[in-house]
């Protein structure tokens, strides 16, 4: 797993003027909530912010906040991001508790994709239905990804959510809501022909010969 550590700063104040300050400064607002304690407003300096949200991992495992001389673990819960350019509007972060289930969303990784059997053998390309899934377990047990190896799928073939194999203490969620819930999670699938490519393979029409015409 990997190790995050963010240095943060109390927050006091609220509102346009204080959001105002906080990006002149740069510098976001972030709040941390669950458990016993109570919620805690606190700013986050913005581009070390934005370098930890371009790692994968920053969303898949249990951080670590100073503020002050308070050390805190908690996980992303919400990223709000300014809708037309680089910048960050607000971060949600979750405390977690050592003895009480957590639900996150980790990212997949595939393997296997260049020699799976549908596409090296069958010709087929591969499609991604899901890049993340939500699990359940207990902060102890967090993966930072789940491993889907896509080696011997063949053409036509999916690999759904009940087929992932999950790390001892991990549950997904949404399986427990019935079959209907059991989706797919990638596929392979024939790979599509262009009318323009099929139209090659047709012969020609013969033109009549200027011997006929007379």
């Amino acid at each position: 797993m990997s190790e995050f550590t963010i240095v943060a700063e109390p927050r006091t104040g609220l509102g346009t003027a204080e959001s105002r300050r906080m990006r002149h400064e740069e510098r976001v607002p972030a709040i941390i909530y669950g458990g016993s304690d109570e919620a805690r407003t606190i700013s986050l300096e913005h581009d070390k912010m934005m370098r930890n949200l371009d790692n994968e991992a920053f969303f898949s495992n249990i951080l670590t906040i100073k503020v002050g001389s308070k050390m805190e673990k908690v996980v992303v819960k919400d990223v709000q991001r300014h809708p037309s350019r680089r910048a960050l509007l607000h971060v949600d972060f979750q405390r977690v508790i050592s003895d009480q289930l957590l639900k996150i969303a980790v990212p997949l990784h595939f393997v296997g994709e260049d020699v799976a059997k549908g596409v090296k053998q069958e010709g087929g390309e591969i499609s991604h239905q899901m890049n993340e899934v939500e699990i359940s377990c207990l902060p102890s047990n967090l993966p930072e990804y789940l491993e889907v190896d896509v080696t011997e799928l063949g053409l036509g073939e999916s690999i759904h959510l009940s087929d992932i194999q999950l790390p001892e203490g991990v549950e997904i969620p949404q399986l427990a809501l019935g079959e209907d819930h059991d989706h797919a999670v990638v596929t392979i699938h024939a790979t599509r022909t262009t009318d323009h490519e099929e139209g090659s393979n047709e012969p020609e029409e013969e033109g009549s010969t200027p011997e006929e015409e007379a």
